[in-house]
């Protein structure tokens, strides 16, 4: 016979209250994200909730490149001076390579010399997640897509004004769109 706890947890697991509360809340609404869209030109669209993007490893290995897949699916990192965005100084966006959400704007880009594309911000603050790492003995702080969850790279403290932060990202990770003019 089970114990009294026991039966009671299964009671209450089947209570009308609780089949009320199971359905109230679709787990599809659990997965929406808050994020701020980006006209072409740059301007704010305003902030959207939108469906958390998730993907097999098969699905990102089809529409991503070895590289890419790497640096946002398996938290890499591509070698120093080799990324297409390092040196790049045209006016314009980078957006998510897996989802094409807004994450920097060139206008916060910056020569940080380390041979990675650097910001002293993200487009917004809600497009990117950040989370401790302590990988490879290191203590870092990743960056993450809000929407997809793609690695971009890492933030450090030893960046310009007026933010001080140095957002080094792989250029892997990014899709540059230049600015539009309207």
């Amino acid at each position: 016979m089970p114990a009294p706890s026991s039966t009671r947890r299964r009671f209450l697991a089947f209570t009308p209250l609780a089949t009320l509360a199971a359905w109230s809340f679709p787990a599809a609404a659990a997965q929406d994200v808050l994020i701020t869209l980006f006209a072409a030109s740059g301007k704010s669209l305003g902030t959207a909730r939108l469906p958390k993007i998730v993907k097999t490893d098969q699905e990102w290995r089809k529409l991503l490149s070895p590289e890419q897949y790497d640096v946002t699916r398996r938290a890499g990192t591509e070698q120093a001076f080799t990324g297409v965005y390092w040196n790049n100084h045209a006016d314009g966006l980078y957006r998510c390579i897996c989802c094409d959400t807004a994450l920097f704007d060139s206008k916060t880009k910056f020569e940080s010399g380390t041979g990675w594309p650097s910001f002293w911000q993200p487009i917004a603050k809600i497009n990117v997640v950040e989370k401790h790492d302590n990988s490879f003995f290191m203590d870092r702080t990743a960056v993450a897509c809000a929407r997809c969850d793609a690695h971009l790279g890492h933030v450090f403290d030893d960046g310009p004004r007026p933010t001080g932060l140095r957002y080094c990202m792989n250029s892997a990770a990014l899709k540059f769109v230049p600015r539009a003019t309207s």
